[in-house]
């Protein structure tokens, strides 16, 4: 359960830590660097991607608190299961916890990452840790799950 945890941790840590050093160093809604792959643009957002459900809060704080029972739960019923499912779980709650910081703090949460080849909502290191957790997921949920004890 340690690394787990650490999973966690280090993704809280390194989502907040990235955030202040936007907010120090980037004036709201202007970019750092210009090159065709990626620049650092401060953001406020309101909502989730794609600024949906903008100004909703209550929602949010709602979902998260749900997510934020529901998802360590199912870690530790689990933890001696596949990796997949573990490292994705502790991926998803370093996010949302990530997340969730900017939204009780702030009323929005800091993105900065801006992608500059595609048409792409600007995210943060918790968007990341999310995408990650939830890749994670549908390896196990398509590949692994129901698998495992055939395999024993």
């Amino acid at each position: 359960m340690i690394i787990y945890g650490l999973i966690v941790l280090v993704t809280v840590i390194l989502d907040q830590l990235l955030k202040i050093w936007t907010v120090t160093n980037i004036p709201l809604g202007e970019t750092l660097g210009h090159n065709p792959f990626m620049t650092l643009t401060f953001i406020k957002n309101e909502g989730a991607a794609w600024s949906i459900l903008e100004g909703q809060l209550w929602f949010f704080v709602m979902i998260t608190f749900v997510a934020l029972t529901v998802f360590p739960y199912l870690l530790y019923k689990n933890r001696d299961k596949s990796k997949w499912l573990t490292i994705g779980l502790s991926f998803i709650i370093g996010g949302t916890i990530g997340n969730f910081i900017d939204r009780v703090r702030l009323n929005y949460v800091i993105d900065m990452f801006q992608v500059e080849f595609i048409s792409f909502p600007i995210f943060n290191i918790a968007d990341i840790g999310l995408c990650i957790g939830v890749g994670c997921l549908f390896i196990y949920l398509l590949f692994i799950e129901g698998k495992e004890n055939r395999l024993k």
